[in-house]
């Protein structure tokens, strides 16, 4: 049976996005059986269209194309939560207080990175920290 992990920000459109395509490509190539979807704690109609287009230029720089870039963020529900085999806040400051808001009895069992939005840390800074953050994981997960 395939693990998955969960991987969280405020909008689903940036952050957990360039996360779930970057881990996926990386479970593929090392035929680890780990498949990554995201949610967004808070998604927001401001952000224009379906993906950050900031992730999709890194991906695509990475010869990664998104399976499907095209999807709407999504809301994260309790049954995402309840499916995970793990769960992955992009940002502790940012993301434990929606967490205690919406799913208070899931707050603890969230493992919280420090990955910043674009209000922080430009794109190319902040996609690389997920990048390394994201194959620390698999690291991580390979020696399972």
């Amino acid at each position: 049976m395939t693990a998955t992990v969960l991987f969280l920000c405020t909008g689903n459109y940036y952050r957990s996005r360039f996360a779930e395509h970057f881990f996926n490509e990386q479970a593929r190539q090392r035929k680890l059986d780990w498949k990554a979807s995201s949610r967004g704690l808070q998604p927001s109609p401001e952000n224009p269209g379906y993906m950050s287009r900031h992730a999709l230029d890194r991906l695509r720089n990475l010869g990664i194309e998104p399976s499907n870039p095209a999807r709407l963020p999504m809301d994260l529900q309790a049954s995402d939560l309840t499916a995970a085999s793990l769960t992955i806040a992009m940002n502790e400051i940012e993301h434990r207080p929606l967490m205690a808001a919406r799913f208070p009895e899931w707050t603890e069992c969230v493992r919280y990175w420090e990955m910043h939005d674009l209000d922080v840390v430009d794109a190319d800074a902040g996609l690389a920290a997920i990048e390394n953050a994201v194959l620390a994981l698999m690291n991580e997960l390979s020696a399972l």
